[in-house]
């Protein structure tokens, strides 16, 4: 019996990693000897090597390769296979949920950037089949490279072609993305089961689904889904045309007219969200795929257990580094930028998964945040303007990856607080911020449009804005808040130092910034970054970082759903 195949990710067209080993991989009966050969240009053998397949899979491994185009590999088995116009370049895996998945044709940029004459960037879309059913397979074996030419690339990631497109140009190569990603998702899709398994915080994603399908036969679980995909396409449209009928027409509005939102459905094997799918149905698919690093952008669907996701997104950048056998594969991720529906509270869940994930910007190696608190969009978790995304992803990818020092590479981000005692005179104490990589100081910006959403939502809401707002906020040991005044420049002419005080506060201990789900953005580095949200202790002793605020589970009721 003949099973010999090479993975689908590779097909006319690819993208291979330049100067790193290039993983070329596939199946086959075990003991099937699998010779690989990479030509040039001109037909001159720049690589070989073969390897027998064990397993049912067999991987052969090229020695590095400096970029270049118009090559062709030859995988001989029991049968002969050959990729022609292949390239040799940069590779970069897009992943993550909607902002990451939202389509080139649907960004604000769409009109400028697709009628653009030609790109030197590729795409592949890994097979977007949550469940291996009969059609799994087939639908996997149409994918395939595409180039610039291809009618298909209104589909490709926004994010993902900004930032290859940059990419392409400052490097001066082919640059080749892998979109991997799925609306609506938690990292916990995205993740081996081991690795949710071995923690009692991150088993509770595992638990969740073992409860809900205890005692229910695979063939009950997929009609039970099946049942609800059909359903909800039906409401999904329902949905859809009321939005275009009706301008303004809220939520809640539209859940009384057609009955409640039934996503993301039940929770069943062949659900794509559940924990650990998306791993096994496309993660593990393109796998080892030579990468030189990810882009991630998620953390939207993680927002009802903010209190673990940097333990969650730590074990899954472990768990890719891990499978790829790339302790150093670098991630750039987007921290999530400003979000709110006109009828959701201030839950302020957000601002701890941004929290979280500067937790890992500062402690994962190789990974790289990248702030977008000024990005966002009032009543849509999906901004449409996606160039900027991609290419501060590109120049942090510049700045930490490869070396080349860019404007907007490093993130200003909170160094430390220092708390300064009242004065003999009597006036109130201070707090010293200082800011890294703000050494040339700050620019301050006013929003009006985001503060006047702001102000016009607490205030329909019962909860109004004190009339010194600055978005900078003190406390005392008993930590309730004030405004604080803000002033640039601190001791010694730092220009990375921010001053806070507040006529309310005598003694301040805790500051924070930006502290909301959505709210104006003020303040940015002198490269056009926004400095990080953040909140602060500055007597880290009374500190506690695991405050039942931290663990909450409410969220905002309109879902992560993609619709394009």
């Amino acid at each position: 019996m003949n099973n010999f195949s090479v993975a689908a990710v590779f097909s006319n067209h690819m993208v291979l990693q330049r100067n790193k080993i290039i993983s070329i991989f596939g199946y086959a009966d075990d003991k099937v000897c699998v010779k690989v050969t990479l030509l040039d240009s001109n037909k001159n053998i720049l690589a070989y090597n073969c390897a027998d397949s064990a397993g049912g899979r067999w991987e052969v491994r090229l020695a590095p390769q400096a970029a270049q185009q118009d090559c062709e590999v030859i995988v001989e088995g029991p049968e002969k296979i050959i990729f022609n116009d292949v390239a040799i370049g940069e590779v970069w895996l897009a992943g993550g949920q909607s902002n990451m998945e939202f389509e080139l044709h649907n960004c604000t940029e769409a009109s400028e950037a697709m009628s653009a004459p030609s790109s030197n960037v590729r795409f592949y879309y890994t097979n977007k089949i949550g469940w291996k059913d009969e059609h799994f397979y087939e639908a996997e074996r149409n994918t395939c490279w595409q180039t610039w030419d291809s009618p298909n690339k209104a589909a490709w990631s926004a994010v993902g072609y900004f930032f290859a497109e940059k990419l392409s140009k400052d490097l001066d190569c082919i640059v080749g993305v892998i979109g991997c990603n799925w609306g609506g998702t938690s990292a916990s899709a995205w993740m081996r089961k081991e690795y949710l398994e071995k923690d009692d915080e991150l088993r509770t994603y595992l638990i969740e689904q073992e409860e809900a399908t205890k005692g229910k036969t695979i063939e009950q679980q997929i009609k039970e889904y099946n049942d609800y995909t059909i359903a909800n396409d039906e409401w999904q449209k329902k949905c859809n045309d009321l939005y275009a009928t009706v301008p303004g027409i809220t939520w809640n509005e539209i859940q009384e007219r057609l009955g409640p939102c039934l996503w993301p459905g039940p929770k069943a094997c062949n659900n794509p969200y559940r924990p650990t799918g998306l791993y096994d149905c496309m993660i593990s698919r393109i796998l080892p795929y030579t990468l030189k690093g990810v882009i991630w952008y998620q953390g939207e669907s993680d927002d009802h257990k903010p209190g673990m996701y940097a333990k969650l997104f730590s074990n899954m950048i472990d768990n890719w580094r891990t499978d790829w056998n790339d302790s150093q594969l670098p991630f750039v991720f987007v921290q999530l930028t400003v979000n709110r529906y006109e009828q959701d509270k201030d839950f302020k869940h957000w601002c701890l998964v941004r929290e979280a994930q500067e937790k890992v910007h500062n402690t994962v190696k190789n990974a790289y945040m990248v702030p977008t608190m000024d990005l966002g969009a009032f009543n849509d978790i999906h901004p449409k303007a996606k160039r900027e995304v991609g290419e501060r992803l590109e120049a942090s990818a510049m700045n930490n990856v490869y070396g080349i020092p860019t404007p907007k590479g490093k993130v200003p981000v909170l160094e430390s607080a220092i708390s300064n005692p009242p004065s003999e005179d009597g006036k109130n104490g201070s707090i010293t911020l200082s800011i890294t990589n703000a050494e040339d100081g700050f620019v301050h910006k006013v929003d009006e449009e985001v503060l006047n959403n702001y102000k016009n939502v607490e205030q329909s809401q019962g909860t109004p804005l004190p009339e010194d707002f600055t978005g900078f906020e003190i406390a005392g040991s008993d930590e309730v808040y004030y405004p604080a005044k803000f002033a640039f420049g601190g001791t010694e002419g730092k220009l990375n130092q921010i001053i806070l005080c507040s006529n309310k506060v005598t003694t301040p201990v805790y500051a924070r910034y930006c502290w909301y789900n959505y709210g104006p953005v003020t303040v940015f580095g002198k490269n056009g970054l926004p400095v990080a949200p953040f909140r602060a202790c500055t007597a880290p002793s009374v500190y506690n970082h695991n405050k039942q605020s931290d663990t909450k589970t409410e969220h905002a009721e309109i879902q992560q759903i993609m619709t394009v």
